[in-house]
């Protein structure tokens, strides 16, 4: 089991922290190498690959802002460079799209800028960044592209995040459809409530939060990172590539 990606590489974006590098661990787990990006904190990002390091594989941590598409193109041609220096490789196999943020508010109420946040990164970073991974991208690779359970069931105050997660969602099956030609399938993982920072100040705000979603959830808990990290981590290996095109729950059976 631990070296069914002996030999891949995996980038995987917001992958120093919280989701991230729960699923950057998974995937080392399984033996394969990783390339993780990190928006600001550099020291929280070379700690992760210490992590990866430990469990013998190889990794390195470069700074990426999703939301700014301007600088994807020096990005890429850093990780072509990269590619050669550590791995002797003009490719990598796998692209997880997972770096993201909460902006949180009632339609009513959010603003304009919080919107566009929320395009920027979750929308046009995912979109983008694909798009400028491809040339890179091996044939008969994977894509993991980050959704929510929010896109199936309605939280007030979720709507302009969950409108981000369902576009991604049509996105990542035109992805499979676009790519099936060059062997690269496309898939979303859907967290339900999950227990991170990501989540902190909403969980902080509401006390009773965490209950409701026990109660609510068919396993009677929160979601933690080791919930998230191996269903993307299995969606890379060969025994999941007839699986495409598909949106993925991994919510402990959240509102069923």
């Amino acid at each position: 089991m631990e070296n069914q990606l002996k030999g891949k590489i995996a980038l995987v974006t917001g992958g120093s922290r919280g989701l991230g590098k729960n699923e950057a661990l998974a995937i080392a787990g399984l033996g394969g190498d990783l390339i993780i990006t990190y928006r600001s904190k550099e020291a929280e990002a070379q700690e992760t690959v210490r992590a990866i390091e430990a469990l013998g594989r190889k990794a390195i941590a470069l700074q990426l802002d999703v939301a700014n598409t301007k600088s994807f193109d020096s990005f890429f041609s850093q990780v072509k460079e990269e590619l050669q220096r550590v791995w002797h490789r003009d490719s990598f196999d796998f692209l997880v799209n997972n770096a993201g943020i909460e902006r949180a508010g009632l339609i009513e109420s959010i603003s304009e800028e919080d919107v566009d946040d929320l395009i920027n990164v979750h929308f046009k970073g995912t979109f983008f960044v694909t798009q400028k991974a491809l040339p890179l991208m091996a044939d008969g690779g994977s894509i993991v592209n980050t959704s929510s359970g929010l896109a199936r069931f309605s939280i007030p105050g979720y709507g302009a995040y969950a409108a981000m997660k369902s576009a991604v969602d049509t996105l990542t099956r035109y992805l499979a459809k676009e790519l099936g030609s060059r062997g690269i399938n496309a898939n979303t993982v859907a967290p339900g409530a999950i227990d991170t920072d990501f989540n902190a100040a909403a969980f902080e705000n509401n006390p009773h939060m965490r209950d409701i979603i026990a109660q609510n959830t068919a396993l009677g808990r929160v979601g933690m990172p080791d919930d998230i990290g191996g269903v993307v981590a299995m969606l890379l290996t060969d025994g999941a590539k007839w699986i495409n095109a598909q949106r993925v729950e991994a919510s402990g059976g959240m509102f069923v």
